[in-house]
C-alpha cells in the first residue's frame, strides 16, 4: 500500500495548483454529501452524539476548503528571488528559492478523540495532500469502521485512490514508519506513543521529520482583577466539554486565595455530569490519573457518567507551595475531565512556579487590567503555542493565523502547527535555484509570475 501511494505521488505533485485545489474542494463536497452515513457509523463506535459528529464532519470539510485557498494563494511556497548583482564583491549570482513538497508519502497516525477532524480526513491528511504528497493513515483502533468509510469517501474524490492509503493495527503502524517511501510522520496522541514512534524513526537508515502533538495541561491563570463570577461556569464547561477528551482541556487553574471563588468553582463542578469515554483503555488511563492525583484534596466532583466507560468529573485543590513541591509529576496530563486548582497569595510567587511548568498547547489569562497580566504573560509566552485572554482553551479555530503546537511535551516541534493554514509547512522543504535557466524554473519563481503568487524580489514583497 505504501509503495502504491509512493508511485502515484509524482503525478499528484506535478498537477497544476488550480486542479489540485479543485480536488480538495471535491473531497470537502464528498464528505458533506455523505454526512448522514458518516455520523451514524461514528456514533456506533464513539458515542459522541449526532450534533458533535455532524459538526466535526463540517470541520473536516472546512479544512480541505481552507487548504484549497492556501495553495491557490501561493504564499505557502515562500517564493524569493534575488537577481544577479555583478557590482557586489564577490559578484552575487541569480538565486531563487521556494518550498516544494517532500518527495514521498506522509504517514499519519489518527487520534482517538476526533474520528473525523484528526483522523483519516483530518488536518494532517488535508495539508499533506495540499502540499503535493500522498498519505497513508494508520487508523485508530477506536473507530475502524468510521476510518474505512471516510477513506472510501475521500478516495472517491481523488484522481487516484492510491493517494490515500489506510492501515490497521500496531504492527502495521510500525511497518509504516519504517517504510523507505515514507518521508515524514504526523501524530496526535500520548507522550508514550510519540516516544515510541520517535524510537522507530531513530532506527531508520534514513531519518525523517516527526511532527507529533502529545501531552498538554493548558494552564489557566486567574488574576486578582478577574471577574470571579464568570470564571467558575466557564471553567466547568471547558473542563467537561466532550467528557474532557480534548488536548486543550484546562488541566491547571491558578487562582488567588479566595474562599468565595473556591466555593463558586466547587458549585459549578458539582453541576456537571460525566459521560462515557471513547474507549476502555482511555477510561482506564483517566482512572489511573485520578489515582496519581489522589494525594491532593478533592475540591468537588460532578455527577457520574453513564455506561461501562462512564467517568466522573473531578477537580482537586492545593496551595502553590505543595504544588511546587510535587512538580513535575503533579502537573502531568490526566486525559479526561480532571483538573487541579492551585491557590496563590501573590502574583510574584506564582511566576516562579509557572517557570517550572513544561510546555503546553495553550495558556490562558483571566483579568481586567492588562498591566497586571504583563509579567504572567511574559512567562506563559515561553510555555505555550497559543495565548488566550479571558476565554477558555477548548476549541481550536481552523484559520490562517492558528497555531496548534507548543514546547515539549505539547509537540515535538514547537515551530509547527497541526491546525490552520501553516500546517502545510510540515510537508514542504526549500529548494534554491542558482543561475537556473528561465525555461526550467517553476512558475512560482519566474519573473513574469504567471500564477500571481506573493514573491519577495530583491528584498521587497510584490504580487
Amino acid at each position: 500500500m505504501v509503495g502504491a501511494a509512493g508511485a502515484g505521488v509524482v503525478g499528484w505533485r506535478e498537477l497544476p495548483v488550480g486542479e489540485r485545489a479543485r480536488v480538495l474542494e471535491a473531497v470537502a463536497d464528498a464528505l458533506i454529501a455523505r454526512v448522514d452515513d458518516l455520523w451514524v457509523v461514528a456514533e456506533r463506535e464513539t458515542a459522541l452524539g449526532e450534533v458533535r459528529l455532524r459538526g466535526e464532519i463540517a470541520r473536516s470539510a472546512g479544512q480541505f476548503r481552507l487548504f484549497a485557498q492556501v495553495i491557490r494563494d501561493g504564499g505557502h511556497v515562500g517564493a524569493i528571488i534575488d537577481h544577479a548583482d555583478p557590482s557586489l564583491t564577490p559578484p552575487r549570482p541569480d538565486v531563487r528559492r521556494m518550498k516544494r513538497p517532500l518527495p514521498g508519502v506522509v504517514a499519519v497516525f489518527a487520534a482517538s478523540n476526533f474520528p473525523f477532524a484528526f483522523s483519516v480526513a483530518g488536518g494532517d491528511t488535508a495539508s499533506a495532500l495540499a502540499a503535493g504528497c500522498s498519505v497513508v493513515v494508520k487508523a485508530h483502533p477506536g473507530h475502524p469502521q468510521t476510518s474505512e468509510l471516510v477513506a472510501e469517501v475521500v478516495r472517491s474524490a481523488l484522481p487516484s485512490p492510491d493517494l490515500l492509503g489506510l492501515v490497521h493495527g500496531m504492527q502495521a503502524g510500525v511497518e509504516l514508519v519504517r517504510h523507505p517511501a515514507v518521508v515524514a510522520v504526523g501524530f496526535t496522541g500520548s507522550v508514550a506513543g510519540g516516544k515510541a514512534i520517535q524510537a522507530l524513526i531513530d532506527g531508520r537508515e534514513t531519518p525523517i521529520p516527526f511532527f507529533g502533538e502529545l501531552g498538554s495541561v493548558n494552564p489557566v491563570v486567574v488574576l486578582p482583577s478577574a471577574r470571579a463570577e464568570e470564571v467558575a461556569g466557564g471553567f466547568a464547561g471547558s473542563l467537561t466539554l466532550g467528557v474532557g477528551q480534548f488536548c486543550t482541556n484546562p488541566g491547571l487553574l491558578f487562582v488567588p486565595e479566595d474562599a468565595g471563588l473556591l466555593e463558586r468553582l466547587a458549585a459549578a463542578v458539582r453541576e456537571t455530569t460525566g459521560g462515557p469515554m471513547l474507549a476502555e483503555r482511555i477510561r482506564d488511563g483517566y482512572l489511573g490519573g485520578l489515582e496519581r492525583l489522589s494525594e491532593l484534596r478533592v475540591l468537588a466532583e460532578g455527577k457520574a457518567g453513564d455506561g461501562a466507560w462512564g467517568v466522573t468529573p473531578t477537580v482537586f485543590v492545593t496551595d502553590i507551595g505543595e504544588f511546587a513541591d510535587k512538580l513535575p509529576r503533579v502537573a502531568e496530563e490526566c486525559f479526561g475531565p480532571a483538573s487541579i486548582v492551585v491557590t496563590y497569595r501573590e502574583v510574584a510567587e506564582l511566576l516562579a512556579v509557572l517557570e517550572q511548568l513544561e510546555g503546553s498547547l495553550t495558556a490562558t489569562v483571566h483579568g481586567t487590567v492588562p498591566e497586571e497580566a504583563a509579567p504572567v504573560a511574559e512567562v506563559l509566552g515561553r510555555k505555550a503555542g497559543r495565548l488566550i485572554w479571558n476565554g477558555w482553551p477548548t476549541g481550536v479555530a481552523v484559520c490562517w493565523a492558528m497555531h496548534h503546537g507548543g514546547p515539549w511535551p505539547a509537540s515535538t516541534s514547537a515551530a509547527h502547527t497541526s491546525v490552520g493554514a501553516t500546517a502545510i509547512d510540515r510537508w514542504l522543504a526549500p529548494t534554491a535555484y542558482q543561475d537556473w535557466p528561465a525555461e526550467l524554473l517553476p512558475p512560482e519563481l519566474q519573473d513574469g509570475n504567471p500564477l500571481g503568487v506573493p514573491q519577495r524580489v530583491d528584498g521587497r514583497f510584490r504580487t
